[in-house]
């Protein structure tokens, strides 16, 4: 059963009381130029860049709990910790030696392991900027 609100009649007044009226859209005199921007559209993707990142976070964490290992002395007969060793060892192998590595009982300081994430992180900052740049969409102008 309809009501009085669906009878009702809506009207757009002014605050003189006169309706308004719907806006004109202006054309451009004849003879004129119109610049057209139009986009290319690029294949780039986020998924992309978020699969670049998703495996820098993985090496990164690794290498982190390597740091944290070998920082509070965690026992080399361990499964896990020899497992956690044997994955980053050759992630990590590219830097020994930049800094001096110091022991102290069991405990060792390993900054090689804070710098291989730095660098690491570093290159795949690169490569998602090469990925957005190599596809990003083109922007062309067009002059009729």
């Amino acid at each position: 059963m309809p009501d009085g609100y669906d009878e009702e009649v809506v009207s757009h007044e002014t605050a003189t009381g006169r309706p308004i009226e719907e806006p004109v859209t202006p054309v451009a005199p004849y003879g004129t130029r119109t610049h057209v921007s139009s986009y290319r559209s690029g294949f780039y993707s986020n998924r992309v860049a978020e699969a670049i990142w998703w495996v820098v976070a993985l090496i990164d964490t690794l290498i982190l709990i390597r740091f944290i290992l070998k920082l509070l002395g965690a026992s080399t007969a361990a499964g896990f910790v020899q497992f956690m060793y044997s994955i980053t060892d050759g992630l990590v192998a590219p830097f020994h030696g930049i800094f001096n590595t110091t022991a102290a009982g069991r405990s060792v300081l390993e900054p090689e392991s804070l710098v291989a994430i730095a660098i690491y992180t570093l290159i795949g900052w690169g490569i998602v900027s090469l990925v957005r740049l190599m596809t990003r969409p083109r922007r062309t102008t067009v002059v009729e």
